[in-house]
């Protein structure tokens, strides 16, 4: 079994496997470049399958990444966390709350959720949530309906917040050195990996950086 936490606690690089910034590219030999080139976990967010296709993938996934260091988590469904035994789930402000998700999925499993200001990070860490994804830091079109956050909140965050904090919203390498500095050096990227033409090469560079 994965120490979960421990994992958790070294993770760097967070990737997200959004199945329409895939596009035509095959999801789980995606997950495996991914895996094996050494980011520390794969999120898998479909917002646009049904939820029989979701399932399906997600049990292909966590066959893949189950005996490797990678994590798996689970965007969003929290039946098809369970049904798959993920290691983890993330759920957005407006989801299941972390309380319930914990009862339902064990005390063992990861549970993450975005965050996009100071109080909603501290309120995360107070309820019991492992990890949060604080963003976006930069405007992305992955999601629009949120404006950026800028980089003052995340040294907020830095200096209140003591679980571990991706920071994400079209993060790539070209800006991530410059902030490097307000962060605790984990971040969570998905066009900046994926929409890339040598995704190991991709993903190394990132971890270069990182670590």
């Amino acid at each position: 079994m994965k120490q979960r936490k421990k994992l958790l606690q070294k993770s760097r690089l967070y990737v997200i496997l959004d199945s329409k910034t895939c596009g035509r590219k095959s999801i789980l030999s995606t997950a495996k470049t991914i895996s094996s080139a050494g980011a520390d976990i794969i999120q898998l967010r479909d917002k646009i399958s049904d939820k029989r296709e979701i399932l399906k993938t997600a049990l292909s996934l966590q066959k893949l990444l189950r005996n490797s260091d990678t994590l798996f988590i689970v965007n969003d469904y929290l039946d098809v966390a369970k049904i798959v035994d993920s290691d983890g789930l993330h759920i957005g402000q407006k989801d299941i709350s972390i309380k319930s998700a914990r009862l339902i999925l064990g005390k063992d499993k990861i549970i993450g959720i975005s965050c996009h200001s100071l109080p909603e990070a501290i309120k995360a860490q107070e309820e019991g949530a492992d990890y949060i994804g604080l963003g976006p830091v930069f405007p992305t079109p992955t999601k629009p309906e949120y404006r950026a956050i800028g980089t003052k909140i995340v040294a907020q965050v830095k200096k209140t917040i003591k679980i571990p904090f991706f920071v994400i919203g079209d993060i790539n390498r070209f800006n991530l050195r410059k902030i490097l500095m307000y962060t605790d050096k984990r971040v969570s990227v998905c066009r900046a990996i994926l929409k890339t033409r040598d995704i190991r090469k991709s993903v190394r560079e990132f971890l270069q950086i990182l670590n």
